[in-house]
């Protein structure tokens, strides 16, 4: 008998549906020689310290740093899986050959081995690997078994990252705990929590120690358009106010009239990262929210596999994109077809077909983000705005590259020199596939990181030159503002690129190899972040807690809290699984990085403690209360 094991009972179904196992049982289904069962997620965890020795049960710093010989797994704690790993555990036993149905990723793979470890599975292990849940995906992809050994790497990867973040999150919790806690609440200190909340209180820092300085802006006014000086800024107001004598009462001339046209090419296709910021720019969702309904949409076969940081499609997929396209037309909200109207110009015809979209050297386990083609039902709200914007996107890949013309006017007064640019679609192109009008969710804060508009710019009226006239001159007064505070857009590009805040999608490409976590992990870490109470929202700004600064004022380690070592890890983890680097030495130098911390901290003389706060007075901070003061 083939066992196929699933990592939800859902996913169960529908492959037991494709392969013919019909007949259900407790715990799997069963028919044509095949059996299918299912976990919840992880069956399995790292054990805990006390489960290595029962020295390591009760916390104390003499018992620190805590470095088991070897790593083992155990069953979660829990009645309802205990009962389903007994049902796996017996199926096993006994089969002939095992598929590993898991999430086609990192995690995926390492839910289902540990499973397969602790059952005690001996027979052949095939992998079953798809980028999809449509029933034609799952039927190639049984057509196409690979060998379980061919993922070994990443399960390598996967097991590595596991066990750095037990050494680090365990040993470090416990001792900043132990150390600066007051023995009331427990500092959570993780390798990427803590650099991303270093990112929020450093730019929260920025702020409340930002001095604004006034500058003047000299511009005018002539035939209703608003000239600037080319010279910029004046830092002082005398300054300016001479500037402004000099152009006053005389005439302004046209000394120059450019028009350049120029193209702009679509925006990539989504991953996980830049759906969530867009999501959360248009509807104000958070990540996880976000990422929930994506993951929904994929188990319901309308999207492809979400947990993805790649924007490119591999070669191989452009056949079947008409198809998809096909489905896209015939997709109705209402009696009303959204998307039709933008295909059938294309429709036909021979596809666009880009590097910037289609490239199989930028694809390694999974595609981009895109709709499958299959006709979608019964969406919710949240559901149709998060399967809009990715089947919009998808059908503008294919769609002509918007031209324009850029406009620009030069003026001069005695010797001040004045610019205005304009911008002007000539043909929309892809343009006619942007939502006609994109929505900001509730709790929309205009001063965070807005997203671009989307406008065509000013048109400006037609100027020639020579020309001259009467103009009005202003001179204004301004003063320099601080950076924005983080939203959940902002932060998760920050944490896409170590850090560094990049708009720019082929620079922004280039950094990804050394962000903050995984694309699929970063929301549950901001997620973490409010749940220790180390940050909280004020609209959409994302505030750090008087816990949260405190916390990382104490963290002398660079290593606990600097984004680029943390991007470091995350480059090596990825070689890991591209066989590029050794996993028995990644787990070696964290060992040691963590005994250094450990002997720093415990030689810290100072009597810090770090200021407590409770669920109580986060809502008061929302109301604008006094924030705790330290015990």
């Amino acid at each position: 008998m083939i066992v196929c094991i699933a990592e939800k009972p859902s996913v169960a179904r529908d492959i037991a549906r494709i392969i013919g196992a019909t007949s259900a049982h407790d715990g799997y289904m069963e028919g044509n020689g095949f059996q299918v069962t299912w976990t919840f997620g992880h069956l399995c965890t790292l054990k805990e310290p006390h489960d290595y020795t029962p020295m390591w049960r009760s916390w104390s710093l003499t018992a620190l740093p805590m470095i088991p010989d070897r790593f083992g797994i155990k069953l979660i704690d829990d009645q309802g899986i205990r009962k389903q790993f007994a049902i796996i555990e017996g199926l096993m036993q006994q089969a002939e050959r095992i598929v590993n149905c898991g999430d086609a990723g990192q995690e995926g793979e390492l839910i289902q081995r540990w499973v397969m470890q602790k059952a005690g599975a001996k027979c052949p292990v095939s992998r079953l690997w798809i980028s999809s849940m449509t029933d034609e995906a799952i039927r190639e992809g049984f057509q196409n078994l690979k060998d379980q050994q061919d993922y070994q790497p990443l399960y390598l990867a996967g097991l590595s990252r596991a066990i750095g973040d037990w050494l680090l999150g365990m040993n470090a919790t416990r001792l900043y705990t132990l150390k600066y806690g007051q023995n009331r609440q427990v500092l959570s200190i993780g390798r990427v929590q803590t650099p991303t909340l270093a990112l929020i209180v450093n730019r929260q820092k920025e702020i409340d120690n930002f001095k604004p300085e006034p500058y003047w802006v000299l511009a005018t006014i002539y035939r209703d358009t608003t000239f600037t000086a080319t010279k910029g800024k004046f830092t002082s107001k005398e300054e300016g106010e001479q500037a402004f004598q000099t152009i006053e009462g005389k005439p302004f001339v046209v000394t120059k009239v450019e028009k350049k046209e120029g193209k702009e090419q679509p925006p990539q296709l989504y991953d996980l990262t830049s759906l969530q910021v867009d999501c959360n720019r248009k509807f104000g969702y958070s990540a996880e929210m976000t990422l929930n309904l994506i993951q929904a949409l994929y188990e319901k076969k309308y999207t492809t596999y979400p947990r993805v940081d790649t924007q490119y499609l591999s070669d191989d997929i452009y056949p079947k994109c008409p198809q998809t396209l096909n489905g896209l037309y015939q997709t109705k909200y209402g009696g009303v077809a959204p998307y039709a109207a933008l295909i059938k110009p294309i429709g036909g015809k021979p596809l666009k077909k880009t590097k910037r979209v289609f490239d199989t050297s930028k694809v390694t386990d999974h595609h981009a983000i895109i709709p499958t083609g299959v006709v979608p039902q019964n969406l919710s709200d949240a559901e149709r705005n998060v399967f809009d914007l990715i089947a919009r996107r998808f059908i503008g890949v294919f769609l002509p590259d918007c031209k324009f013309s850029t406009t620009t006017v030069l003026g001069k007064m005695d010797e001040v020199e004045f610019k205005v640019t304009g911008k002007e679609i000539l043909e929309p192109g892809w343009r006619v596939s942007l939502p006609t009008s994109p929505s900001k969710g509730k709790g929309s804060d205009d001063d965070a990181d807005a997203a671009p508009t989307d406008g065509d710019g000013a048109k400006l009226p037609h100027f020639t030159k020579g020309e001259t006239g009467p103009h009005t001159p202003t001179l204004t007064e301004k003063w320099t503002t601080p950076p924005p505070y983080y939203n959940e857009a902002s932060l998760l590009r920050a944490m896409e690129t170590a850090g560094k805040f990049v708009e720019d999608e082929t620079l922004r490409a280039a950094m990804k190899e050394n962000g903050i976590g995984r694309p699929s992990s970063r929301a549950s870490i901001i997620e973490t972040l409010f749940k220790r109470h180390y940050i909280r929202r004020e609209r959409k700004r994302l505030v750090a807690t008087p816990t949260g600064i405190e916390l990382i004022d104490l963290i002398r380690e660079e290593l606990l809290k600097s984004c680029e070592l943390t991007g470091i890890w995350e480059k090596k983890l990825r070689d890991i699984e591209h066989k590029q680097y050794d996993a028995q030495q990644f787990i070696n130098e964290l060992k040691q990085q963590v005994t250094d911390i450990v002997r720093d901290v415990m030689t810290d003389p100072t009597n810090r403690r770090i200021t407590i706060t409770s669920d109580e007075d986060t809502k008061k901070s929302k109301k604008g209360k006094k924030p705790p003061q330290k015990q």
